[in-house]
C-alpha cells in the first residue's frame, strides 16, 4: 500500500556500530503487487465488472470522476488484499497499483480536478461510503447519493458465476445450508439480542455448493435459523434446473434447519435433503437398543464404539407425514453421544452408516466456508442501515468469489490449491511493488526477495493462457 502521509524518521535499534533508520518516504511503493493475479482473472471472469452492471448510475454523467466499474472495483479488490474499512480508503486512493486493477487509466492521479486530489487516483471514504448509503428509491434528483443497488441482479449473478465453473453438467449438487452469527456494537437497524450468541447480532444466511457461494443473505436475529429456506430455494432450484435438467439437488443443514416447511418443499419439488435432528426422549427410546450394542463394544474393545440405527419417526404435531431417521449410537470414554438425521434419500440408494459418516458429516466443509466470508470481512456490517448493510455483505462475497476463480483457474494442481482465502493472500498477494508510470507503460517491478516467485510465475501463465471473454 502506498503512504506518503509522514517523512518522520523512526529510529531502531542498531546493527552494530550503524544505526537503523525508517520512514515512509520510499515514494510509488505498494503492498499488493500479488493483486495483478486477481487482475488476470477478473479479465477472464469479468466479475467486478458484472457486478457493477448491477447498479444503476443516476449522476450526472458529466461530472463525474470516478466512474461506477472503478468504485466497485476499488472496493472489491481492497476487500479481496485485506481492507476491510472504508477508512482504509483515505490512504489507498493514492495507491497507483490498487488505481491499476480498478481500472483506472490514470493511476497517478494526476488529472484531477481539484489540486487537494491531485497525486490521488481513486476514490476516497466519503465517496465510497455514498456508494454503500444510497437507498433503493434514489433516482436523479436525489442530492448526494444517486447509485443504486439491484440485489436481485446480484443474486442472479452468484447463480451465473457457479453454473460457469462447471465444463461439464454435474450429477448431483449437494446445498449446504447455514447461519452465523453477525456481531453488532452499534445501533443498527434490524439488531437483536440473539440469547443463544450472548450478544446483538445479524442472523446471515449462506447456502454454498462445494467452495462456492449461492446464497448470502442478511437476517436480523429475531428469526429462526431455517427461516427464508424456502424463499431462496425456490430461487435456486428452477434455475440450476434449466441448465442441468437431470442434476439430483440434496440439500444439507444441521438441526436448525430441520423444519416442517423445508422438508415438505423438499418432497414437493424433487429435491432430496438431510438434516441434522434435535434428540428427544421418544428417539433416545427408539436408539436404545443400539446404545447397549455400541456399549458392549466399548466395554470389549476399550474405543469409541458406534453403532447406527435406521428407522421411520414422525413428531406428534409438526410433521406431515413418517420420515427416514438415522441414529447414531455411539458410546465414548464419557459416556453415550446420541446423534440423528433426517433424509429423504432412500436406504436401498445410501445405508445408514454412510449416510451420516460420508454424506452429512461432509458439511463440516461449510463451516471453512463462513470462516472464509469473514476473512474477507463479511461481517463489517456497521453501517446504520440494513439495506447498506446487506450491500456490504454481498462486496465481500464477491471479493470471495474473486478469490475463489484464482483458486479454481490459478493455484489448481498448486502447494496453495486447497488453501483459506488469508493464506492465498499472504503468501500470494503481500509482495512489495515499485511501480514507474510513462507514457506508453506501467512498469511494475516486484520485490527480489519474494520466496514464491517461481510459484507466481507458474500461477500467472496459466491464468494468461486463459480464453479471453466473449
Amino acid at each position: 500500500m502506498t503512504t506518503e502521509c509522514s517523512d518522520k524518521q523512526m529510529e531502531f535499534h542498531a546493527l552494530g556500530r550503524r544505526c537503523v533508520r525508517a520512514s515512509f518516504d520510499g515514494g510509488r511503493i505498494s503492498s499488493d503487487g500479488g493483486g495483478l493475479l486477481l487482475r488476470e482473472v477478473e479479465r477472464h471472469t469479468r466479475i467486478i465488472e458484472r457486478l457493477a452492471g448491477c447498479f444503476t448510475d443516476h449522476r450526472d454523467a458529466g461530472r463525474i470522476e470516478h466512474e461506477l466499474g472503478t468504485l466497485v472495483g476499488q472496493r472489491v479488490y481492497a476487500l479481496a488484499l485485506g481492507y476491510e474499512d472504508l477508512n482504509d480508503h483515505e490512504v489507498l486512493r493514492g495507491d497507483a497499483l490498487l488505481a491499476l486493477l480498478s481500472g483506472k487509466r490514470d493511476v497517478e492521479g494526476r488529472e484531477r480536478r481539484r489540486a487537494r486530489d491531485v497525486g490521488h487516483a481513486l476514490a476516497g471514504a466519503c465517496t465510497l461510503n455514498r456508494l454503500e448509503l444510497t437507498p433503493g428509491h434514489a433516482e436523479e434528483r436525489s442530492r448526494y447519493k444517486k447509485v443504486v443497488a439491484d440485489f436481485e441482479a446480484m443474486d442472479d449473478l452468484l447463480l451465473s458465476l457457479f453454473i460457469e465453473s462447471h465444463t461439464t453438467p454435474p450429477q448431483q449438487l449437494i446445498l449446504d445450508v447455514d447461519a452465523t452469527d453477525d456481531p453488532l456494537h452499534g445501533h443498527q437497524e434490524g439488531r437483536y439480542f440473539h440469547g443463544y450468541y450472548g450478544e446483538y447480532c445479524y442472523l446471515p444466511l449462506y447456502i454454498v455448493c462445494g467452495e462456492q457461494v449461492l446464497c448470502a443473505r442478511l437476517r436480523t436475529a429475531d428469526v429462526d435459523p431455517g427461516a427464508g429456506i424456502v424463499v431462496e430455494l425456490e430461487r435456486i432450484v428452477p434455475r440450476l434446473r434449466a441448465v442441468w435438467p437431470e442434476v439430483e439437488i440434496v440439500v444439507r443443514g444441521d438441526s436448525g434447519f430441520c423444519r416442517e416447511d423445508n422438508m415438505a418443499w423438499c418432497e414437493a419439488n424433487g429435491v432430496h435433503y438431510l438434516f441434522g435432528l434435535a434428540r428427544n426422549a421418544r428417539l433416545n427410546a427408539e436408539l436404545a437398543e443400539a446404545m447397549q450394542q455400541a456399549k458392549a463394544a466399548y466395554a470389549t474393545r476399550g474405543e469409541a464404539a458406534r453403532v447406527f440405527h435406521d428407522f421411520r419417526y414422525q413428531t406428534r404435531e409438526s410433521w406431515s407425514c413418517a420420515r427416514r431417521v438415522v441414529g447414531k449410537a455411539e458410546y465414548l470414554e464419557k459416556g453415550e453421544n446420541p446423534r440423528y438425521v433426517v433424509t429423504s434419500l432412500p436406504a436401498e440408494e445410501v445405508d445408514a452408516r454412510s449416510l451420516y459418516e460420508v454424506h452429512y458429516c461432509a458439511r463440516g466443509q461449510m463451516e471453512n466456508r463462513i470462516k472464509e466470508q469473514m476473512m474477507l470481512f463479511a461481517d463489517r456490517t456497521s453501517t446504520a442501515m440494513f439495506r447498506s448493510n446487506q450491500l456490504r455483505l454481498y462486496f465481500s462475497t464477491f471479493a470471495y468469489c474473486l478469490m475463489q476463480a484464482l483458486r479454481r483457474l490459478g493455484l489448481a494442481g498448486t502447494e496453495f490449491a486447497r488453501s483459506q482465502c488469508d493464506t492465498v493472500r499472504c503468501k500470494l498477494m503481500k509482495i512489495g511493488a515499485s511501480i514507474r508510470v510513462s507514457v506508453r507503460k506501467i512498469w511494475i517491478s516486484l520485490s527480489s526477495s519474494y520466496p514464491y516467485a517461481a510459484l507466481f510465475q507458474q500461477i500467472y501463465t496459466r491464468l494468461r493462457a486463459l480464453p479471453a471473454p466473449s
